[in-house]
This record gives structure tokens, C-alpha cells and sequence, in this order.
């Protein structure tokens, strides 16, 4: 896929099967249509310019698309009307009820309460967010190939049960709020912390999780857990500029140079989350929220309160006893009470098949290892790490502090082919 191509791609076409689903009232037949029509762009842009309005072409030939399979399929009930629809005979049926956005809407009609709630947040992402299998799997630290099982199971029960996706009524919104909220907070982190291509950011997701988290906030401006997400979106997306070199490489949270964060954001951010923990309900992300704003409020890296940042992962732990939270907590806990104290709290959960498909897991205790003096393990951690395939920005990064360690005096041969 040309560059062009590919940027269209990511900003585009969460839009586009929302509109054709819209429109049809078929969520399956609006993500191949808007396949199919991609499939077309990459061949003609390979050639030739973009059309003056990328995304309006593209939506226009994936409805083509859709229509002449509707006419195929004519004889079924309900086809001939979507098709009368598509050619414009008659008009969409109007927008009704709180949510008048065609890509929010469609995410809450994929975050069926009939559905498995992992696989809601899955199925959502991998059709109306355009994320790839490995990228849903690598979200939750699962293999790809067990993340492809349940995409393709939840298509089948949604199939074979008559599942309907349609938008719910404004009473049935507060049930679903929760997947969605997840679908947003999952695509900023795969935005935030790109899983594919050279880049650290992939920065129309992290605008497009802003932005969708701002309209659920219009929607429910007293929810505390709405409120605190878009807090942490705004305070995380404030470093976005110091995150990565001119030549692309990883910048550490404590090298960056936090003059080039964006303020506006930060004092955004903030305002919101003081706002959401005035209510008196905390959640998973007010909690996160507050650890970033902690960092958002150090003017340099050693002016970072790690103890608050310790104690509020440990709070958080026990709404999401995850190995993410975990491993940060670990580091947190490390800054505040040295490498040892950190390192004991990765060793007690890193053993679990979860954690050891997890390629930051390893890369976090290496560093831990590596602090302690522990060379021989810092290299296996490493190369455990790089062996479980990270993003390109930070293989180079793993690949990097692989190099220092086996500089380092006293450092035993090894056999560097086997790990290539």
C-alpha cells in the first residue's frame, strides 16, 4: 500500500464503513465494500494523483460497491430498499436519538450486550476502527491467531443469532458505555504507542480517540469515568512532540524535553480530571488520569512524585489487576525504593503466559537487571524482548541497550546469529 494510501486508510476508514453501514443497515457488507474500494485506491493512487477529496471518493466508491452487491442480492428482503437508498431514489433515514456522529454510533451498535465484552471491544475495533488482528491481539496480550478465533466467532454468533447492530435507544446507552469508553482508550493506546509501521505515534488515532471521547463527554458531562478519560487522553497526548528524535527514535519519558510539551493540553487535561474527581466516583481512569497528571506537573524528571505515581498504581491494581498496570507499578515502585524493590514485583506475576507474550514486560525487567548489575540476565531479558517482535522504533530502542550491556566488561561470547 502506497503512503498516501495507507495515511488515507487510517484517518478514513472507520468513517467510511460507519456511513455505508448507515446507509445499509448491514455492518459486514459496509466493511467489504469499504475494502473493496480501497483495494481500488491503492491501484489508481499508485499511479496518479489523490483525488482533490480523498475520503468523499473513497465513501462514494465503497456505496458502488455496496450497491451492486445489494442489486445481486435484490431479491432478499430489505436489499432493494438499501439500494433505492444508496442511488439517492430516497434519502438515508434520518439521524435520531443523542448520538448523531456515524462513527460513534456504529461503535455502540457493535458493543452488544449479547456479545462477549472483550470481543465487543475486539469486533469494534477490528471493523469500525480499521486496527489490524495483530494489532487488537497485541492490545490484549493474546496471540494473533487466538485474537482471529474470536473475531471470527463473534461474526458467527452475530450471524446465526440474529444479533442486531443497530444504534440502542438513549435509555440502553449507560449499558454500553463501559466497551465503549474501552474502544476509545484502546484506540488512543494503539495511536500512542504505534504496534505497526516506523513510527512512535500514530497521530490521527490519538485525534480521533480525542475527539470521539469529547463528543461522549457532551453526552454524559456528569459521568466521572467519561470525564477522567478524556483527562488522561489530553495529559498523555500533551508529550506527544518530545516523544520521538527528528530521526524517529524513542525518547524516554525522563529525556524528554518537556518545554515542547503542550501546555493547553495539559491544563485542559487537568481541569477535566479535577472536575471528575470532584464527583466523588473513582475509576480505572481518573486513576490513570492522576498519574498523568503527576508527570504533567514535574518541570523536570527528578522533580516526578514517584511515590504518588507507586501509590496510585497500587490503587489502580485493584480495579485492573493487569500485567500493564503491574509492570508500571513496578517501575514506579523501583524509583521511589530501588531496582530490587521493582524487580520483586515483576517476578511475582511475570511468569504467567499473559505476561510472557508481552515483549514490555521483559524489556522492563531487563532495565531492572541491568540497574542491579545482573548483565548475564539484563541480555537474556533483552533478547526475550526483541524475540516477541516489538514495533520497529522500539526494537531499534531494545536493540540499543542490547548493545550497551555486551560492551560492558566481564561480558560472556554469545552466539548473536540465533537472535537475528
Amino acid at each position: 500500500m502506497s503512503s498516501q494510501a495507507e495515511t488515507v486508510f487510517r484517518c478514513e476508514w472507520g468513517r467510511a464503513v460507519a456511513v455505508v453501514a448507515r446507509l445499509t443497515g448491514d455492518l459486514g457488507l459496509a466493511e467489504d465494500s469499504v475494502a473493496e474500494a480501497f483495494a481500488i485506491a491503492v491501484d489508481r493512487w499508485a499511479t496518479g494523483p489523490l483525488p482533490s477529496d480523498p475520503a468523499g471518493w473513497l465513501i462514494t466508491v465503497a456505496k458502488n460497491q455496496a450497491v451492486d452487491q445489494l442489486r445481486r442480492e435484490s431479491r432478499r428482503p430489505g436489499r432493494e430498499g438499501a439500494a433505492a437508498r444508496l442511488l439517492g431514489e430516497r434519502g438515508p433515514p434520518p439521524s435520531s436519538g443523542l448520538i448523531v456522529d456515524d462513527r460513534l454510533r456504529l461503535i455502540f451498535a457493535c458493543c452488544h450486550p449479547a456479545l462477549d465484552p472483550g470481543v465487543r471491544v475486539a469486533l469494534t475495533l477490528r471493523t469500525l476502527c480499521g486496527l489490524s488482528t495483530a494489532q487488537i491481539a497485541a492490545a490484549f496480550l493474546v496471540s494473533e491467531a487466538t485474537m482471529a478465533q474470536r473475531l471470527v466467532r463473534a461474526k458467527r454468533k452475530i450471524r446465526d443469532a440474529a444479533i442486531p447492530l443497530r444504534v440502542p435507544a438513549d435509555h440502553e446507552l449507560p449499558g454500553r458505555i463501559g466497551a465503549v469508553l474501552r474502544v476509545v482508550y484502546l484506540v488512543f493506546t494503539e495511536g500512542h504507542q504505534a504496534s505497526a509501521g516506523p513510527g512512535v505515534v500514530t497521530g490521527e488515532l490519538c485525534d480521533e480517540a480525542i475527539r470521539l471521547v469529547r463528543l461522549l463527554a457532551g453526552l454524559r458531562p456528569g459521568d466521572p469515568e467519561v470525564l477522567g478519560l478524556l483527562a488522561l487522553l489530553l495529559l498523555t497526548d500533551a508529550r506527544r512532540p518530545a516523544r520521538a528524535a527528528a530521526d524517529g527514535r524513542i525518547i524516554l519519558l525522563s529525556d524528554q524535553d518537556r518545554s515542547r510539551w503542550d501546555r493547553a493540553k495539559i491544563s485542559e487535561g487537568t481541569r477535566i480530571l479535577d472536575q471528575a474527581m470532584s464527583l466523588r466516583r473513582p475509576g480505572p481512569y481518573q486513576l490513570q488520569a492522576a498519574i498523568a497528571a503527576c508527570h504533567a506537573a514535574a518541570t523536570n524528571a527528578s522533580d516526578t512524585d514517584w511515590a504518588q505515581i507507586a501509590a496510585l498504581y497500587a490503587a489502580l491494581a485493584s480495579h485492573e489487576p493487569t500485567p500493564v498496570v503491574h509492570a508500571n507499578r513496578a517501575v514506579a515502585v523501583a524509583m521511589t525504593q530501588g531496582p530490587a524493590a521493582g524487580l520483586a514485583i515483576l517476578e511475582a506475576f511475570c511468569g504467567d503466559s499473559q505476561s510472557a507474550g508481552w515483549h514490555l514486560v521483559h524489556a522492563c525487567r531487563a532495565d531492572l537487571l541491568r540497574k542491579l548489575g545482573r548483565d548475564a540476565e539484563a541480555d537474556d531479558a533483552y533478547r526475550t524482548a526483541l524475540a516477541l517482535g516489538p514495533p520497529p522504533a522500539e526494537r531499534e530502542f531494545l536493540t540499543g541497550r542490547l548493545s550497551e550491556i555486551s560492551r560492558r566488561p566481564g561480558q560472556p561470547e554469545r552466539d548473536h546469529h540465533a537472535h537475528r
